[in-house]
């Protein structure tokens, strides 16, 4: 068996995260949870563990298969985990109910003119 990893560096590896240090934000701000417990930076993740990732508004429930320290190609990434088919619809609905809501907003034409924008300015203030 190997060696536990601390959760941070091992979200970056997985790639859930762009930046070690945008991981232990994540964590800090209790936006990860190992096993149903809130964690710190530094608290080891170890094999078979359940992870809870919340990032943009999206939940992610996964299981760690594999451990690694270094960052790879996403295709070695996706070999560290494996997540629940429950998430997978979860997401993919909550995607998709975002999609939904964006394309029945209106967008408008073109950007706004000089007096279009002062009139906007008035409305506001």
């Amino acid at each position: 068996m190997s060696d536990p990893l601390r959760i941070d560096k091992w979200l970056w590896a997985a790639r859930f995260y762009k930046t070690r240090s945008i991981a232990a934000q994540a964590v800090s701000g209790g936006k990860v949870q190992i096993n149903g417990a809130r964690v710190k930076p530094a608290r080891a993740v170890r094999v078979g563990d359940i992870v809870e990732v919340q990032r943009n508004g999206l939940v992610w429930t996964v299981e760690v298969l594999a451990l690694s320290g270094k960052r790879g190609p996403a295709s070695v990434a996706q070999t560290l985990y494996h997540e629940s088919e429950q998430s997978v619809r979860k997401r993919e609905a909550l995607t998709e109910q975002l999609k939904l809501a964006t394309a029945s907003t209106p967008r408008p034409r073109h950007k706004p003119d000089k007096k279009s924008r002062r009139q906007l300015r008035n409305l506001k203030w």
